[in-house]
């Protein structure tokens, strides 16, 4: 399901658990879906440190910890807030369609917010 702008539908609202990543795929994009503080995120899934997965990481005020050197990532910016990573992930824009546990959580690779 497209709904325009490029945002492209990968899960429903209520497969998200709160404070607990999930990794999607989209056109070939590794993403980490997180569900925090009433919102949805979507980052990079790749650490900018090292080349694994942050979906595996855990979630807390807001921010996304690499699980295997301890880098965190805010989910709004992307940017790290602290060693050893240096460089942000990519955000990507999420839109959520319908309500309830039913409705769509879309999102955009083409446009980094």
């Amino acid at each position: 399901m497209s709904s325009g702008e490029g945002f492209v539908r990968v899960a429903a609202l209520g497969e998200l658990e709160e404070d607990t990543p999930k990794r999607v795929e989209l056109e070939g994009v590794p993403i980490a879906l997180v569900r925090t503080e009433g919102e949805v995120f979507a980052v990079n899934d790749i650490c900018s440190h090292a080349n694994v997965s942050l979906s595996e990481g855990e979630v807390e005020d807001c921010q996304i910890e690499c699980w295997l050197h301890g880098s965190s990532f805010d989910l709004r910016t992307g940017k790290p807030s602290g060693l050893p990573a240096t460089r942000p992930v990519p955000v990507y824009p999420v839109k959520i369609e319908g309500e309830g546990p039913e409705a769509a959580v879309l999102v955009s690779v083409t446009q980094e917010s």
